[in-house]
């Protein structure tokens, strides 16, 4: 028979409406705006409460808080009754934008209430006479400017629920059927016996009933248990929301969204014993914690149960592509020891559903730290490739491998391609079969995860999934059964059932996202504060570490845990990138400036610890080098007290050259100063000869490694590397070429960067201005400035004595939008491909466009520099706080700036400051310097001016250095659980490596250990060296115990 499920469909919506049989309205509320955690918060505030009638008034936002509260009485009608308490306003839409509650119950928070949950279920059996007083913390959001209130007491029929969900679950299985299927024909018949046997011309009589219950029991029969009981396909499913820690909301609002998903979970618990759910991110739940304590308590009862699963590893679900190497350590570090004090739980999967890509460092990292699993789903909204995998072995460039599986789920609506997925599952039959069906690996496995809940801005499951679920757990006809089950279940059985099995597939090197590319570079102030902060920390780790090395016990480390947390928080994966409102932003450079100036009064306080126990003969400046490598650097100091003064190396005897700079610092050039170390220089009355191998002028620049021209645009018409007698770029070619091109993405605009945005491009040529600043004996400087359409660019072009790299020093004030900035080098080399500066090494890719998968990659990450070289020569572009590149067809650009208007207006459009580098080199990149000139850019040498005096400590000191240029030395700190040293190492080349790493005191003991400071191997000591054998790309990390002095 035809129309046979649009006739069931007819049937369940009359039975939704026939399921509310009583509906009370509450008319009569007081109210106060303000921002309360508890009942007892708003009570005591200042404000009086005032009446609201919810019939005729109305409150305002956008993006203010609001407090209601009514009371009711129970009447006789309800009792024994199944009551209901319904809100909503008139606002229908975006839930993470729009109006959101928690509700209090007799001053008892119960559950989050939004356009997902408009319902809340006070009692299945009502009391007559028990008074309720219903308390609402109330948000606006941040869209609409006026409200309505509407709730409402309900008395809802389980029995006529029971039957809508029974009918309804089948129906919804259709959409993923053909007609013609047998499995849909079936359902089909049996659904039409069943509603023949309702009566629905008298709703609510003893007819009535009896028929709801016949139809009820005939569906029970022919559905549930004669259609029902497969398992050929499993879709295991876990409750799960996505909280993002900020995006078109702030922080401050995500502590509450943490409050009002959270309570909804633990109430649907009560509700539903099988309901099960998983949540990331141990932040969140440390807002809980700090908010409202009781919840935390119930959430630590639901865990210890097994129903709820703190899962994740990391602190936050953050970016992996600009976050550090260190940084992604502490993400684990800190995230994990979280889980494990609070909940006794190990980690054991990366989840990352709405990253937007991921490093080819971070299947190590998580191994590493104990991480066997990694899920994600955001791929699937590649541009161009479809991933040919969902299931696969994910190897890293060291080799490391991690089980990966991707979420399949596709949303109801049907997207522009067919193989986007959702993190946000709607646990329906449509969805679980879809998921299914879009999974590749069915040849591996039966078996698909389905993390279903509304995300986001949070609020997760609802009442209606969980009654599908339910029915589909009892495997009917044509869909996967429903298993409802932890992450971690689903991915051990997993690993079980496809070990051995040759057709697993791998993926090799990074995960690229071809979408989203934009966020590279979005935002240029937050990712100045992030690279800034990542080294802040790091020298304040070394110095520490130095300054308590006979007494570690003494090591800040709660006052270094607390400003780790900031930098964690910030790397959250919708505010490094950039894809946040400003509030964010706001909110984020205040707690970096705190930040700065704690650390910064910590880092103060370290070198003058170091400083007073170092004896000098005479006065002096102590230089402190926090790298892992010995390095001659440019370096600032404070004018000393002589009028006229020389700086010498005691070492060598040399005068070291200083200058006086344009804006009144003085700098000069350091002798070797040793890794993670320091050295003194002393400081002698007397007149330097101011005697330089520099030339500048606004034609030409020369130093002892350089012949540097410029045309008539002030570009840099040739540069010639004196050492090797080579051009840069190719004949006519100009380097340091600023193009501005038109950046209109046709969505996700402050996310995307669009492969046409090179159509349309205008290259600055225009000179404003231009002077010889210095030139002196350290360097030379000239200034460059240019202004196009509302902006101004300067750029202070350096070259050095005795450095063998150029420094462009940009200061911009940037006030145009949808434009894209970035600077030009063509290179004189024959490369296909050009290597990136990724986290603990460094990946190739192509610089050509074979293939649709080498076309996306237009825009690709880097960290500290990418480089373009062939055998011969080759350029590297270093940043101090860049991360967008492109390299193609014999070009290499770093991306300067962007300017989207959504979801911030004018974004970036402001001051900006940050300095790239030009490195000529000889040779490929392996054979150069490149890394640590990377390091150097980013991280200067400390100085510190002492007088005369006696000391322990000796005039020139390393506390750890490796003999192999190839091997980086890092971090060190305290061991988290013991007053030993961690140092972490890693080869930087793709290179095995033999090597040493000797220390500044004889060693008690040592061994290698995992990232997360355990599972440790001890390792041969011979006096103060350790040898060390490195596979290509391995990182170490070693647990030392030195001699005390």
């Amino acid at each position: 028979m035809r129309y046979l499920a649009k006739r069931v469909e007819r049937i369940c919506d009359e039975l939704y409406r026939l399921r509310i049989v009583q509906r009370i309205p509450l008319t009569d509320l007081i109210c106060k705006k303000g921002t309360y955690i508890r009942p007892e918060a708003a009570d005591a505030a200042t404000p009086p409460w005032t009446s609201f009638d919810s019939r005729t008034m109305h409150w305002y936002g956008p993006d203010e808080h609001y407090w209601f509260r009514t009371e009711f009485t129970v009447p006789k009608a309800l009792n024994g009754k199944a009551m209901w308490l319904n809100v909503r306003t008139q606002i229908e839409g975006d839930d993470g934008k729009n109006p959101q509650f928690l509700l209090f119950v007799n001053n008892v928070p119960v559950q989050g209430m939004d356009m997902n949950h408009r319902d809340v279920l006070l009692s299945p059996k009502a009391i007559s006479g028990e008074k309720l007083v219903f308390d609402l913390q109330a948000y606006t959001g941040t869209i609409h400017n006026e409200f309505n209130l509407f709730m409402e007491i309900q008395e809802i029929d389980p029995e006529i629920e029971a039957l809508y969900y029974d009918l309804k679950v089948p129906v919804e299985a259709f959409s993923r059927m053909e007609k013609e299927d047998r499995n849909r024909m079936l359902l089909e018949n049996a659904l039409n016996e069943g509603i023949n046997l309702l009566d629905l011309r008298t709703p609510y009589s003893e007819e009535f009933y009896a028929s709801v219950r016949a139809a009820s029991a005939y569906l029970k029969k022919a559905v549930y248990t004669d259609l029902a009981g497969h398992d050929d396909v499993i879709a295991s499913c876990i409750g799960h929301t996505h909280i993002d820690v900020a995006w078109l909301w702030t922080v401050a609002q995500t502590r509450e969204k943490t409050a009002r998903s959270f309570a909804t979970v633990l109430k649907l618990m009560d509700e539903y014993p099988n309901y099960h759910f998983m949540s990331s991110q141990p932040q969140l739940y440390y807002f809980l914690k700090e908010r409202y304590p009781e919840l935390y308590a119930r959430l630590k009862e639901r865990v210890k149960e097994k129903r709820w699963e703190p899962e994740g590893g990391m602190w936050v679900e953050a970016d992996t592509n600009l976050s550090s190497g260190e940084s992604l350590v502490r993400q684990f570090l800190v995230g994990k020891r979280f889980f494990r004090n609070a909940f006794g739980a190990d980690c054991k999967i990366l989840w990352l559903p709405d990253v937007f890509g991921y490093s080819a460092a971070l299947p190590q990292i998580m191994k590493q730290c104990g991480i066997n699993y990694f899920m994600t789903t955001k791929i699937s909204w590649n541009e161009y490739d479809k991933l040919p995998y969902d299931t696969f072995l994910w190897r890293g460039i060291d080799g490391s491998e991690v089980l990966t599986h991707f979420i399949s789920t596709m949303d109801t609506v049907k997207e522009e391609k067919d193989w986007i997925t959702t993190y946000n599952g709607d646990l329906n039959p449509s969805q679980v079969i879809g998921c299914w069906q879009r999974y590749q690996q069915k040849d591996l496995n039966r078996d698909v995860l389905f993390a279903f809940g509304h995300g986001d801005g949070g609020g997760g499951p609802t009442h209606g999934m969980l009654e599908r679920g339910r029915r589909m757990h009892m495997g009917i006809e044509g869909c996967p059964k429903v298993e409802f089950q932890f992450a971690r279940d689903y991915f051990d059985r997993l690993q079980k059932d496809i070990a051995g099995r040759k057709r697993l597939p791998r993926w090799v090197g990074e995960l690229y996202f071809e979408h989203h590319r934009g966020t590279l570079t979005a935002q240029a102030s937050a990712k100045r504060w992030n690279r800034r902060s990542e080294f802040l920390y790091h020298d304040l780790e070394t110095l520490e570490s130095l300054v308590n090395l006979d007494h570690l016990s003494s090591y800040p480390s709660a006052a270094l845990l607390e400003g780790w947390k900031v930098i964690l928080l910030n790397q959250f994966h919708d505010i490094l990138p950039g894809s946040s409102i400003r509030e964010v932003y706001e909110d984020s450079q205040k707690q970096y400036e705190d930040l700065h100036r704690t650390g910064g009064r910590m880092l103060e306080k370290a070198l003058q610890q170091a400083s007073r126990r170092v004896g000098l003969a005479r006065d002096s400046l102590l230089l402190f080098n926090t790298l892992g490598f010995s390095r001659r650097e440019v370096a600032e100091m404070q004018r000393p007290q002589h009028t006229g003064f020389l700086l010498r190396d005691p070492q060598s005897g040399a005068v070291l050259p200083w200058q006086k700079t344009f804006d009144g610092k003085i700098i000069f050039t350091s002798p070797e100063v040793p890794a993670k170390g320091y050295c003194a220089i002393s400081v002698e009355a007397g007149e330097q000869r101011q005697t330089t191998p520099l030339t500048a002028t606004l034609r030409e620049m020369h130093t002892p490694f350089f012949d540097l021209t410029f045309d008539e645009a002030m570009q840099i018409a040739s540069l010639i590397d004196r050492r090797t007698g080579r051009s840069v770029a190719p004949q006519g070619e100009p380097l340091n070429r600023l193009i501005v091109y038109e950046d209109r993405p046709f969505e996700h605009r402050a996310w995307n960067v669009q492969a046409y945005y090179t159509e349309k491009s205008w290259v600055l040529s225009d000179v404003s201005h231009a002077e010889v600043l210095e030139c002196g004996p350290v360097r030379a400087v000239v200034l460059v400035e240019r202004k196009f359409l509302h902006s101004v660019i300067r750029q202070y072009i350096t070259a050095y004595a005795e450095l063998d790299r150029i420094d462009i020093r940009n200061e911009i004030d940037w006030d145009d939008s949808y434009l894209l900035l970035k600077a030009d080098f063509p290179v004189d080399v024959n490369a296909v491909k050009a290597t990136f500066d990724i986290q603990f090494g460094n990946i190739e890719r192509v610089t050509h466009e074979n293939t649709l998968w080498d076309f996306a990659q237009f825009e690709s990450c880097a960290h500290k520099w990418a480089d373009l070289s062939d055998n011969s020569f080759g350029l590297a572009v270093l940043n101090d706080c860049k991360y967008g590149y492109s390299a193609k067809d014999g070009h290499i650009a770093l991306t300067l700036l962007r300017s989207a208007n959504d979801p911030q207006p004018k974004q970036d459009c402001t001051h900006h400051t940050f300095t790239y580098s030009l490195y000529p080199h000889a040779g490929p990149a392996a054979i150069s310097r490149v890394v640590q000139e990377g390091y150097s850019l980013n991280c200067p040498l400390y100085t510190m001016f002492s007088n005369a005096q006696k000391g322990a400590w000796p005039e020139r000191f390393s506390l750890a250095c490796v003999d192999a240029d190839n091997i980086i030395l890092e971090t060190v700190k305290r061991a988290e659980d013991s007053d030993a040293l961690i140092l972490r190492l890693y080869e930087t080349w793709n290179r095995a490596t033999d090597c040493s790493i000797r220390f500044g005191r004889l060693m008690e003991m040592a061994a290698q250990c995992d990232m997360m400071e355990e599972n440790e191997a001890l390792l041969q000591v011979e006096g103060n060296r350790l040898r060390l054998h490195f596979r290509p790309f391995e990182i170490k990390t070693l647990k030392v115990r030195l001699e005390q002095a």
